[in-house]
């Protein structure tokens, strides 16, 4: 069994964000979608506090997780609410758990094959605790970070671990972020003592799953790049790629 676990919420910095149509669909329901077309995934499962998002997983044949008010907060860590749905997960399991699929509601930037590409992986390399999806940012590099401190920018990290690098954006070397559009794990990953801050659910042996442009979404901004990606991976307003 390799359910999908995908988690979101009703309130949000950015009003109903999880709901609003992007090329026609609730953006919640682009990363449910993946999963159900996943070859690897045998069950998909919703965690949610929002009626809303309920209502397009019981739609999709998605079973539904309900999300606990104190988990449904902006104080509450996505780590908690990935426990708690594994958990449930656990209670209504037939048969053993070989992974866990972790996704985000906010997360649209995923597609059925990165997801089997990450479970491949994990049966061919059992050392490793999971894969995830990492898109290469270079011009968001720690070199390039800066903080502000008493109304002055300073750099986030000290420049000169960089060694010779310089103004060029691909001088310190490519820079990848996890993207947060999928995280296949396997389940001791679940106990938390193997991860480090803030991916704590990933484990310490980690296989990147290369992609372009991926995120979740948390500013306005980022609603145009997500609509980019899924067009260039072959949605429209009428039509999906699966």
């Amino acid at each position: 069994m390799i359910p999908a676990l995908i988690i979101g919420r009703k309130g949000s910095r950015v009003k109903d964000k999880n709901v609003r149509p992007l090329l026609g669909r609730p953006l919640s329901l682009y990363p449910i979608l993946a999963a159900k077309h996943a070859k690897s995934i045998s069950h998909v499962f919703v965690s949610t506090d929002c009626p809303q998002i309920q209502a397009i997983a019981l739609d999709e044949g998605c079973t539904f997780i309900e999300r606990p008010a104190f988990l449904a907060t902006n104080d509450a860590l996505a780590e908690d609410a990935f426990k708690h749905g594994y958990e449930q997960i656990v209670t209504q399991a037939k048969e053993p758990i070989e992974f866990v699929t972790l996704l985000f509601a906010n997360g649209a930037t995923i597609t059925p094959g990165i997801i089997d590409e990450g479970v491949r992986f994990l049966r061919e390399h059992p050392d490793y605790d999971s894969a995830v999806s990492v898109s290469k940012y270079n011009m968001f590099s720690a070199l390039r970070a800066r903080r502000i401190e008493n109304d002055q920018v300073k750099p986030f990290v000290d420049p000169a671990l960089f060694g010779d690098a310089t103004c060029d954006r691909d001088s310190q070397g490519d820079t990848y972020f996890v993207d947060c559009s999928v995280f296949v794990l396997r389940t001791r990953c679940f106990d938390y003592t193997r991860g480090e801050i803030p991916f704590r659910w990933i484990g310490k042996t980690v296989h990147p799953l290369h992609q372009e442009g991926g995120c979740d979404i948390d500013f306005e901004w980022q609603f145009p790049v997500v609509e980019h990606f899924l067009r260039r991976v072959g949605f429209t307003e009428t039509t999906t790629p699966y």
